[in-house]
């Protein structure tokens, strides 16, 4: 039963689905999903234009802990950039490309996703 997946685990999915679907429905090109390094996993990677976007899904499914937006702190917002570094060492031809970090927020109860283009910063973190 190991490859059994939580509810939890499954709402996270169809988040990340969801958010996926926004994303390339606004002209996105996918080059990765759930991508795992040591330091950390990238939800999303994907070009807009000759720019890298590193895009974190989260979802929030009670407002009593605060919406999913509020839910990245400094240190999950240090990790996901050390995530993207692996990823670009590992990825070389993305060197002189732009980057940018976004946030899908994802509210159970809000009608849509609010995606948040340049979320973050490395000035930030």
């Amino acid at each position: 039963m190991s490859g059994m997946r939580t509810d939890a685990q499954q709402r996270g999915d169809a988040g990340e689905q969801l958010a996926f679907d926004l994303l390339r429905e606004a002209g996105l090109r996918a080059v990765g999903r759930n991508v795992r390094f040591k330091v950390g996993e990238l939800d999303l990677v994907m070009e807009d234009g000759e720019t890298l976007v590193f895009i974190e899904v989260r979802r929030r499914g009670r407002e009593d802990f605060g919406s999913a937006l509020e839910s990245i702190d400094r240190r999950k917002a240090q990790k996901f950039v050390r995530a993207a570094k692996a990823f670009l060492q590992q990825h070389p031809r993305y060197a002189h490309w732009g980057c940018r970090f976004d946030v899908v927020a994802i509210d159970d109860g809000r009608e849509a996703p609010e995606w948040m283009r340049g979320a973050f910063t490395l000035d930030d973190v």
